[in-house]
């Protein structure tokens, strides 16, 4: 019997993707240690406090992390491809998104968040084990605490997005097949152990436990600077080079074919970072609002800066130029967003949009690499400047909320120092660098050996609408 080959590629990628939930279930199996034959009696849980007010906020803040992705980041995307790509990007961004939350409860939550190594965490809550309507996860105020689920499914929306940031680099000439088992792999061994090594500690009431490598240097990210941003973006580059050029670039035209739809998918993503942002404080209090204003300021700041930037140096300012001023600043602004003053948050979307302006307009063009839609140039750039900048404004001498101790007896907020700090960002951003960077080129390879990354020539220049889904966005 004669079996479409676009079933046989679907059959193939569905098989390796079970082939790497398995293997990676050994390999996390030997990473534990053994567990004791007699396990000693546990010690009471403490009582924590459930207030419906904070479950409530992480709720929404959860819904509008996903707005974000879906429509937010898709019509974001797909407004700056020309015509003939755009139903693929959203169809890329939309199966990313339905494919990380399916792989997120069956094992990615585990590996993120539970107890294992430095560098990943275990099986123990593999396919949701013991994860119910009774159980908590411990906010950052002891003895305060959220129901798990909800945890699960705020932590599950940032999951979704960073993988699905890394189809603009190479937007335009990938295949879907091969893009979606690469996600499958890139989330599995890079995005869940750099999420265990950013965010996993033992909590306030236990703040003494073992932590991820990154969380261990002292290094602090609000809400995914080094996660989400540095993350995707250094693979997003890997991704560009890799898989080469466009056909065509820097010879046809490749301008967006809607900026109508790239400013509402802009100012989605805007509207969905507070979400993001004041979400990731796990509580509706005062450090919620002060993420909140810095979403609001920092974006507006970077915004204004591009705008002003090209105004003078091009002599006109962009609609393009002003919703890559506001991606900016939201990606400067996120590591940074509880930690940071007001006035702070201003000062770094302004140096994030010299630094990311210079990046998009000037390194890209130097260096002749083909990153689509500037996924290097203002996610991991941005993302870096961020990071950098949240040890510095952190300081409370610098309006900022300072950095809890949560070995002292008042918890009280203080800081190590600028250099101390510094370093400590600094080691978490290389950490990153290069474990998704030397991690994803692993993965592109394996991925083109397998099934090949990039369509046909004749597909490309058809367009990718038609060839890989059988549709257009557009009908005459």
């Amino acid at each position: 019997m004669n079996i479409p080959s676009n079933l046989k590629s679907v059959a193939r990628s569905a098989l390796l993707g079970s082939f790497a939930l398995g293997a990676l279930g050994t390999v996390a199996a030997f990473a534990q240690e053994a567990a004791p034959a007699v396990a000693a009696a546990a010690p009471a849980a403490p009582a924590f406090t459930v207030d419906k007010g904070d479950t409530t906020w992480m709720m929404i803040s959860t819904v509008l992390v996903l707005l974000m992705t879906v429509p937010g980041l898709a019509l974001f995307y797909g407004g700056l491809v020309r015509s003939k790509n755009m139903l693929s990007v959203l169809m890329q961004v939309f199966t990313i998104t339905s494919v990380v939350m399916i792989i997120w409860v069956f094992y990615g939550y585990s590996l993120a968040f539970t107890p294992g190594n430095a560098f990943v965490g275990g099986l123990s809550k593999m396919f949701l084990s013991g994860v119910d309507v009774t159980t908590l996860s411990e906010t950052f105020t002891k003895g305060v605490a959220i129901p798990e689920l909800v945890f699960v499914v705020f932590q599950m929306t940032f999951a979704c997005i960073t993988p699905a940031l890394i189809v603009g680099a190479f937007a335009e000439r990938v295949k879907f097949s091969a893009l979606i088992l690469f996600v499958i792999l890139w989330v599995t061994f890079i995005y869940f152990p750099i999420a265990h090594m950013v965010w996993f500690w033992g909590g306030p009431s236990a703040y003494s436990d073992p932590t991820g490598l990154i969380f261990s240097f002292g290094a602090i990210d609000f809400a995914g600077g080094t996660v989400v941003h540095i993350n995707a973006g250094i693979a997003g580059l890997v991704g560009a080079l890799m898989i080469g050029k466009r056909n065509g670039y820097k010879k046809d035209l490749m301008a967006p074919h809607s900026m109508t739809l790239t400013m509402v998918g802009a100012s989605l993503l805007w509207v969905g970072w507070f979400g993001f942002n004041a979400g990731s404080n796990l509580e509706a209090n005062a450090y919620a609002v002060l993420a909140m204003i810095n979403t609001f300021v920092a974006t507006a700041a970077a915004a204004v800066t591009w705008i002003v930037l090209e105004s003078l140096l091009r002599g006109k300012a962009s609609m393009l130029g002003a919703v890559s001023g506001a991606v900016t600043g939201l990606v400067a602004v996120t590591p940074a967003a509880g930690f940071a003053g007001p006035m702070g948050a201003i000062v770094l979307g302004i140096v994030a949009t010299f630094v990311c302006y210079f990046f998009v307009s000037v390194v890209k063009n130097a260096f002749d690499y083909d990153d689509s839609l500037d996924v290097f140039g203002v996610h991991c750039i941005g993302g870096i400047i961020g990071a950098l900048g949240t040890g510095i404004l952190v300081n409370p001498a610098l309006g900022g909320a300072g950095i809890v101790d949560y070995s002292t007896a008042d918890f009280a907020a203080g800081y190590a120092g600028t250099a101390t700090q510094l370093l400590a960002q600094a080691k978490g951003v290389l950490v990153t660098l290069l474990w998704s960077g030397i991690g994803s080129a692993i993965l592109y390879k394996i991925v083109d050996l397998i099934i090949g990354l990039r369509p046909t020539a004749d597909a490309e220049r058809e367009g990718l609408d038609l060839t890989s889904h059988g549709e257009a966005a557009y009908h005459s």
